[in-house]
């Protein structure tokens, strides 16, 4: 009951997978306040854009740039363990409010600073470029009726060819941001720098130390004979239609032609047959000075 959840309440934290951000916002929305903190964590996957009816009515929403710890479930309602607790946590919100990056830093009790703007966490590369130039590269070769063998693990088992589409795809990433030169988005990482890694050898040894993440397996579901895309999973229908899919309509918005985001995205919507088309002009951004006055505030 949304109503009994907000009723009271002065920080809501939403951690929903991002394909159900709209339709959480349309049933929030009767129920916020006027000065309420919506977090979302993570904060990536159009999150600002879907819940801007919340901002209107005087919602300060924000976003952490990444999780702050691996998350896993060991008994649903019950218990979850934590791993890979992050040292430092960012934070970015509309409209600013300075007293989130303080307030986060005491909840989590780790350091957290404030970005200078909510794109700083929209362009993150991490889930949506991270995840799906694994699934690309894993599954590029699946046709209806392929079997694979084995689940390979997600992370433990990660490839030189993964590494190679990750550093093309985050360096188009980098250029786009410096092609929005009315913001600042330093605090967009290249993954070669959070990975401390500058070659796709380097980077696939790095990917493959994390223990945090080396038990995770792909997202197949088994079937007769082997196992198969779950192409249900949140890694699809969250990271490529409100991921990808997004950076790639800022890219367009910015006259700059990102090929290898653009192949990635390509091939889920020929895989799924997804038609989910994330378009900005449904929020009255249809400018690249559309997008500067949205994300100055």
């Amino acid at each position: 009951d949304i109503s009994a959840v907000l009723d009271g309440c002065d920080v809501v934290f939403v951690t929903h997978p991002a394909f159900m951000f709209e339709s959480l916002a349309q049933k929030m929305l009767p129920y916020v306040k006027n000065g309420m903190y919506v977090g979302i964590v993570p904060g990536i996957g159009g999150a600002e854009y879907a819940f801007k009816p919340l901002i209107e009515k005087g919602v300060i929403l924000f976003g952490l740039q990444r999780v702050p710890a691996v998350a896993r479930l060991i008994k649903y309602g019950e218990a979850v363990g934590i791993s890979g607790k992050r040292g430092r946590l960012h934070v970015a919100s509309i409209p600013k409010n300075d007293f989130i990056a303080d307030f986060i830093s005491r909840l989590f009790d780790v350091p957290c600073d404030m970005l200078p703007n909510y794109l700083c966490v929209t362009l993150t590369p991490s889930n949506p470029i991270l995840h799906t130039t694994r699934l690309y590269t894993l599954f590029k070769d699946y046709s209806e009726g392929k079997v694979y063998p084995v689940n390979p693990k997600f992370y433990n088992e990660w490839t030189d060819e993964t590494s190679e589409l990750l550093i093309a795809c985050d360096a188009e990433l980098q250029e786009l941001c410096k092609r929005l030169d009315k913001l600042d988005l330093k605090n967009v990482v290249s993954l070669k720098i959070h990975y401390e890694s500058d070659t796709a050898e380097a980077l696939t040894k790095k990917m493959i130390s994390i223990k945090s993440l080396s038990a995770l397996y792909s997202p197949m579901i088994e079937v007769e004979g082997g196992y198969i895309p779950d192409f249900n999973s949140r890694y699809f229908t969250a990271d490529f239609p409100y991921g990808l899919a997004i950076i790639k309509q800022i890219a367009d918005l910015a006259g700059f032609e990102v090929p290898y985001v653009t192949k990635t995205l390509n091939w889920y919507r020929d895989v799924t047959g997804d038609k989910t088309a994330f378009s900005l002009e449904k929020y009255r951004i249809k400018s690249k000075e559309d997008l500067y006055d949205f994300y100055n505030k």
